[in-house]
């Protein structure tokens, strides 16, 4: 399959002019607007540059009262920037069933809340009438990691970045990026929380896994130099995370404070690579991860409390004068350990320009003003970030225009040619590991009959349905196909049941989900779910019958169970994924993705099988 790159179809009023490199000057009309701009400010608005309120995606009426909890919060904490996320619903707050959905932080204090994804439309209307209230225009900001479709509903949804890896094409990255970006900056969007710098070298890293591009980091800091220019070719901010490496930690930043033990070498030879390269490629933004480095601050602060990491490290010496941002503030290694507005004060003492996500902005914002008249902060060090905002917000040429055409939504966002990419990038990153007596294509007839097992780590807080789009695959191509679901709820006899079954088929797929899923804490299968695909994998080389693993998620599991004769590797949760597992079963496509990780005890980082 040969791809093509190419530019859009769209009307000239759509294409937004690539942004030039962060360290680059403003030309004069910009740098006038700033200047003119923050000398009208008083110190209060100067502080809420500093401040990024969230808000959802989802339909949202002028005369609402969710419309009007964050105008109001904009308001009181004179915030100078936004970020987007999809949306939430209520669950009951009782025990009736596991499957109501991913959750999440609900928006409303002590509610509980299921993910579920926004409205493009609704998300462009949104900023809009926030914009227009805003005296300074609003910097409008996202985590669209893995496409706008990781948050918007019909936005384009690209593979994670673990799958770009083993794809191992750097155009292919930078034309994630650029789709991302044209279609976040129709929908109002300017700054992206993406790309992953991370090096993912520790195969129990719970929160960052198939988020990272690979373990090698020159190869890792070549995909982010493609996706930051993607971004920025697209005009959109691109924020190279979670600096300075989240990659080599066991603890969910999510759910606890994670501690990095290396030395500075060490970390200068592996984790600061990718970043530097971002930085060289012009990324805007850096995100500061909420870890503790004990070898670059002694005094044991979370990096994003850390003057040594932020301004020593960061802004000295790797010479980067754009937006420092937080993480979500949100996030439990920080409210375990003081409330917002402390936060907020000791996230500004070091150096950070951007206080994202605060559990209270308002609180946030009035500890900052505090922290200024008790001589805490100081109205300069107030002053330059407020500055690198304004001219964040000017090299986006929002001093021009600060709305967007919701006629031109449609246009931009989703659509046949972004998928294509989105598809591609899909089929060849499958990575074909393991196949002992060359199993794999499938070489069954129509009417063969074939045993799908969908085994689920657990069977809570999933967005779609784990195999919803493998099952209905596989009948289209084997009739004959039945299908049953394990996962660590299941009890013996249901999986004894299971290991009766297999004999009666011609082949045996196996569609294993595992989830390094922020906030659940969880990485593996159960004890039992891992002893039935290991008695099945005998079983079937006894028989001479074909059993194929097709891995979505985590790759690492397939330490776990290296007795399966045939592993499949897609790195993802997604229709795309299971459609292309299918297809690679099939004999379709080509198979050609190499392993951007080690599996520890089987297989090297570029190892792969061509098929």
């Amino acid at each position: 399959m040969t791809w093509i790159p190419r530019l859009l179809a769209l009307p000239l009023a759509l294409l937004v002019l690539a942004l030039p490199a962060a360290q680059s000057p403003l030309d004069r009309e910009a740098e006038r607007w700033v200047t003119q701009t923050i000398a009208k400010l008083s110190l209060e608005d100067r502080i809420g540059q500093l401040i990024a309120p969230a808000f959802d995606s989802t339909y949202l009426p002028t005369d609402s009262d969710q419309f009007d909890r964050i105008s109001q919060v904009i308001r009181d904490s004179h915030a100078g920037a936004v970020i987007a996320f999809g949306g939430t619903e209520p669950v009951p707050q009782a025990l009736l069933s596991s499957g109501y959905g991913a959750s999440g932080p609900a928006r409303t204090p002590g509610a509980a809340a299921a993910v579920v994804l926004g409205n493009p439309l609704a998300l462009a209307s949104t900023l809009n009438r926030l914009q227009a209230a805003a005296p300074v225009p609003l910097l409008a900001s996202a985590d669209f990691e893995y496409g706008a479709g990781m948050r918007i509903a019909g936005a384009t949804r690209f593979p994670r970045a673990m799958a770009l890896g083993a794809a191992g094409d750097e155009q292919l990255a930078l034309e994630a990026g650029r789709i991302t970006a044209v279609e976040g900056r129709a929908m109002g969007v300017h700054v992206n929380f993406a790309p992953v710098a991370d090096v993912n070298n520790n195969p129990r890293n719970p929160v960052i896994n198939t988020r990272s591009f690979g373990e090698d980091p020159s190869r890792v800091g070549a995909l982010v130099a493609a996706y930051v220019r993607g971004l920025q070719q697209g005009g959109m901010l691109a924020t190279i995370k979670h600096f300075p490496g989240h990659g080599d930690t066991e603890t969910d930043s999510h759910l606890g404070l994670p501690i990095i033990t290396h030395p500075r070498d060490r970390l200068e030879a592996l984790e600061l690579l990718p970043f530097r390269a971002g930085l060289a490629a012009g990324a805007g933004a850096v995100m500061v991860a909420h870890i503790e480095l004990p070898a670059l601050d002694p005094e044991k602060a979370p990096a994003t409390f850390s003057r040594a990491v932020v301004t020593d490290l960061l802004r000295r010496d790797l010479a980067f004068d754009g937006l420092i941002v937080t993480d979500a503030m949100k996030m439990d290694a920080i409210t375990r350990l003081v409330p917002p507005g402390e936060a907020a004060v000791r996230a500004v003492r070091a150096g950070v320009d951007l206080v994202l996500d605060s559990p209270d902005p308002v609180a946030a914002f009035t500890a900052l003003k505090r922290a200024v008249a008790d001589g805490q902060l100081t109205r300069q060090q107030i002053d330059a970030s407020a500055g690198r905002v304004l001219r964040a917000k000017a090299r986006l040429g929002l001093h021009r225009a600060r709305a967007v055409n919701i006629d031109s939504v449609p246009l931009s966002v989703g659509g046949r040619q972004h998928q294509a990419v989105a598809r591609t990038i899909g089929e060849r990153s499958l990575t074909l590991i393991k196949d002992e007596g060359s199993r794999v294509p499938l070489r069954l007839p129509r009417d063969a009959s074939v045993l799908y097992v969908s085994v689920l780590d657990y069977p809570a807080n999933w967005t779609a349905a784990p195999s919803r789009t493998i099952i209905p695959e596989l009948k289209q191509r084997w009739a004959a196909t039945e299908a049953v679901e394990v996962s660590d709820r299941s009890t013996p006899n249901e999986l004894d049941l299971v290991r009766a079954m297999a004999s009666k088929y011609d082949a045996l797929i196996a569609g294993v989900f595992v989830r390094a899923s922020s906030g659940s804490g969880r990485l593996d299968l159960a004890p039992s779910v891992i002893r039935l695909l290991q008695d099945l994998a005998r079983a079937a080389s006894r028989r001479g019958r074909p059993m194929v693993g097709v891995f979505f998620g985590s790759p690492y599991v397939t330490a776990s169970v290296p007795e399966v004769p045939a592993m499949l590797l897609t790195y993802d949760f997604s229709d795309l994924a299971e459609a292309s597992a299918v297809k690679a079963l099939a004999g379709e496509i080509p198979l050609g993705g190499r392993l951007p990780i080690s599996i520890p005890g089987l297989f090297p980082v570029g190892h792969g099988l061509t098929r």
